[in-house]
């Protein structure tokens, strides 16, 4: 038997569960700390004085549950590039370059790229890894942030609510696509009659695939408007709960199975990328299509919109402000470079946009060829791209029915990616504020199951005969001025409120030895945190604020009543309300004026650097200890002890 271990014995014997620690003294008064083997005999005196003394309450320790961590890095790497490249990457870029001057657009999209998006996204990435906590649990970093994270959680509801329709929709022309003929092509029986008056006047009836999406798909030929939704359409409605069964299934684990499904989902929609700009290429009429995507017209460099189009894209593709970002670098090893991987995901999803033009444009070429109508006149964006174009262009092509299924198997891998991220970020944050679901299978299953539940019953007015008027409504203002006020005060409460020094020294502690090409991105960053992003999103809130007073919004020839706007306004208004309701709860709890509340709101807490101490192995941090006014009595945690510098030795 060693000598140490008697002491042990006694030790853990004279004081119950659990055992002292080393003495230190805080204010005159001596505190024990756990898990030492020998205690100095006035440590032990002290304590069996202290056993004499009335009691306070046994404090309650803390009982975090461990956070699970990816399976490895390419799990991180590909579950972001999956969430960034999404139905916008396919639908709303080759729209947004051929109407905003070709090849001019990549202009000002790669400028917003590296000004905007880049520093923003690695913003994201390095506040979730550093912290490893959740959307909401991340701000103790600053707690009079916190509203930021309730409108990311806010945010990521709303693009969960309708996101998910849209695969709902891929669902039925994936089922309907197994039929031969297409239902949308003019081979179809149903279609004789349209196709043979389309023949004699194109110009004033609708296409086969037209009256498929809007009459046998989405109903809205039954509805008046916003204000007459109708019944469920109940082929949807199946399609809407096998799509939230998938998401249950697929994220029931956590990252232990969402990690593992990214290997298909976020690889298969760059297979069949490839395969269908290898068959675009073969076709008649191709180039000419091409050319409609890529031909410069530098005239439209002095257009705001241009630059206002650039920037919404980065944004939106890149899923900034959501959340999801910061929930799944939340999971990351501490030590990882996070600035290797911002540079490789911004700039894979930026290429991905552009290369899947050369897919959409080659074969919306070939049906304009086989039309005899300019590419203008068949190309479209949105839902209207993917569902109506793009399809009529496949049905065109030999093997109709085995290029439908690709694409829409690839719309339904790229919306699923995105959909992960996004409930990721609302099941982590609420795990993060009750972690005692963390710790319970059962109760995290009945958790996420109500959830998906909830979510599938509210989407249900989506897939009425009116519900593409809400989808549309909601779409507009969720992701609108609501998001980039969020990100505009993350960005500002980052830089200025904890200091982007010390941000910056965060990064270089995760990434430990920082080559100097990290040094130099991070001088680059900072001045893209201090002036250039801030200014960025301040022009672009500008603008939507004028064009949102200028235009009016509709869907094809509905436009929508003032309520129905007014009703927007307040979706994305709630979002970035959070941000000084959260203010002011974080202000007034803390005591003193209103300057020293104000000070004390944006003191990071004690725990924030808990997870550098414990993936380091330091001993020392130079976090400033709260200050304690006797006589109060303090009760401390071992989250104390691992994040501030304890005194040691005892005062002469």
């Amino acid at each position: 038997m060693k000598s140490g271990e008697p002491a042990e014995e006694t030790t853990t014997t004279r004081t119950p569960p659990p055992p002292p620690q080393n003495a230190v003294h805080l204010n005159g008064h001596t505190v024990t700390k756990n898990h030492v083997a020998d205690a100095s005999p006035t440590t032990q005196h002290e304590v069996s004085q202290c056993e004499d003394r009335p009691r306070a309450p046994t404090p309650v320790l803390d009982t975090h549950v461990p956070r699970e961590q990816w399976g490895g890095k390419y799990e991180f790497l590909l579950s972001c590039i999956g969430y960034c490249v999404g139905l916008g990457n396919v639908w709303r870029f080759p729209y947004l370059c051929y109407r905003n001057g070709g090849g001019v657009f990549l202009i000002p999209y790669f400028i917003m790229l590296f000004f905007t998006g880049v520093p923003l996204f690695l913003m994201e990435l390095s506040l979730g890894q550093y912290g490893a906590a959740g959307p909401i649990t991340v701000w103790k970093c600053c707690p009079l942030l916190k509203g930021i994270g309730i409108g990311m959680l806010c945010v990521s509801t709303l693009v969960c609510l309708y996101y998910n329709v849209i695969i709902a929709w891929t669902f039925y022309y994936l089922g309907s696509s197994f039929q031969s003929p297409l239902p949308w092509s003019c081979d179809a029986p149903a279609n004789a009659a349209l196709c043979g008056n389309l023949t004699g006047n194109g110009s004033s009836l609708k296409s086969p695939s037209e009256v498929f999406w809007n009459e046998r798909v989405l109903g809205v030929v039954n509805s008046k408007g916003l204000h007459d939704p109708g019944p469920v359409r109940w082929p949807l409605a199946l399609c809407l709960l096998a799509a939230w069964i998938i998401i249950f299934l697929c994220m029931l684990k956590g990252i232990r199975s969402s990690g593992k499904v990214v290997y298909v989902t976020a690889t298969f929609p760059y297979f069949v990328l490839l395969v269908l700009i290898i068959k675009g290429a073969t076709l008649e009429g191709s180039l000419q299509g091409v050319a409609f995507y890529l031909t410069p017209k530098w005239g439209r460099l002095a257009s705001a919109q241009v630059w206002n189009d650039a920037a919404s894209q980065i944004f939106y593709s890149l899923g900034i402000g959501v959340g999801g970002l910061l929930s799944m670098a939340s999971y990351n090893k501490f030590d990882n470079n996070v600035i290797r991987d911002t540079l490789i995901i911004t700039v894979g999803n930026c290429s991905t946009s552009f290369f899947a033009g050369f897919a959409i444009f080659s074969i919306l070429g070939h049906m304009a060829w086989r039309k005899g109508v300019p590419v203008d006149q068949v190309a479209d964006t949105g839902p209207g791209l993917a569902f109506v174009a793009y399809p009529e262009a496949l049905a065109l092509l030999p093997g109709s029915m085995f290029w439908s299924i690709l694409f829409f198997l690839m719309l339904f891998m790229l919306g699923i990616d995105t959909l992960f991220g996004n409930m990721e970020g609302i099941t982590t944050a609420v795990l993060d504020e009750f972690p005692q679901l963390r710790g319970n299978m059962k109760h995290k299953t009945m958790f996420l199951g109500a959830l998906c539940f909830a979510f599938y019953l509210m989407g249900l007015l989506l897939i009425t005969d009116g519900g593409i008027y809400w989808f549309t409504l909601i779409d507009s203002f969720s992701t609108s001025f609501g998001l980039i006020i969020i990100a505009l005060f993350m960005c500002i409460g980052i830089s200025f409120f904890y200091g982007v020094n010390q941000f910056c020294q965060d990064i270089i502690d995760m990434i430990c030895h920082c080559p100097p090409w990290c040094t130099m991105f991070l001088w680059y960053f900072k001045a893209c945190w201090v002036f250039c992003t801030p200014f960025l999103l301040l022009f672009i809130l500008t603008y939507i604020f004028i064009e949102m007073y200028n235009t009016s919004l509709h869907y094809g020839p509905y436009v929508y009543p003032f309520w129905g706007k007014a009703l927007g306004v307040c979706i994305g208004t709630t979002c970035c309300l959070q941000i000084p309701i959260w203010a002011g709860v974080a202000i007034c709890k803390e005591s003193g004026t209103i300057v020293e509340r104000f000070k004390k709101a944006i003191r990071p807490l004690n725990s924030w650097r808990a997870n550098n101490l414990s993936s380091s192995n330091r001993t020392e941090e130079q976090v400033e200890p709260e200050r304690v006014e006797g006589p109060f009595t303090v009760t401390l945690t071992d989250m104390d002890f691992t994040a501030m510098t304890w005194e040691t030795a005892s005062n002469a």
